[in-house]
Formats: C-alpha cells, structure tokens, sequence
C-alpha cells in the first residue's frame, strides 16, 4: 500500500475506512498497521462499535478517529448521544485489550 510504505514518511497520512466492513478494515490494517483510520459508518449507518475497534486497532491499542455524525445530531440528546458512543467505544477497547 503506498500511503503506508512511500506517502507516509513524515507521519502525516490517514485512511479512511468504513465501519460497515470491519473484516475488510482487518486486511488493511495488516497492510498498514502504523496509519491511523478515520473510520465513518457507526451509528445511523449501522456499523458494529465492537466489531470496528476490534478490527481496526492497531498494535498500541489506539489509531481510530471513529466518526458518528447523525446518530448524534439527529437524537433527541446529542451531548447523551456523543457520550454513550464514547462509553461503547472505550468499552470495547477494554474487551480488546483483555482479549490480547
């Protein structure tokens, strides 16, 4: 992948890969397992909370920058929205990381 082995040299890069797909966000991050991930695609769009960090975090435990922009914006309580999405994501980054 050329973002990871030629674009990237002063650590600046990012990719975007959806939620929608986590088993495809697997295969990339062993392709590029430094870069980190804009990852759209959780909420409204259906993707699995639990499923993306566990496919996509890289070997520090971080690297997504997970998106979630209706399902928060569009709820009767947005600051309650954003919050329970930050719980589920750090909830599953401790299931990750116990799982390791």
């Amino acid at each position: 992948m050329r973002v990871s082995t030629e674009w990237n040299v002063a650590g600046n890069c990012m990719l975007v890969v959806g939620a929608t797909y986590p088993e495809e966000m697997r295969r990339i991050r062993a392709i590029a397992p430094a870069i980190p991930f804009l990852v759209p695609g959780v909420g409204a769009q259906g993707g699995d909370v639990a499923a993306v960090v566990s496919a996509g975090l890289d070997t520090r435990g971080k690297g997504l920058l997970i998106s979630s922009s209706r399902a928060i914006l569009f709820s009767d309580d947005p600051a309650a929205a954003a919050r329970d999405l930050r719980d589920e994501i750090n909830a599953a980054r401790k299931a990750a990381h116990a799982a390791r």
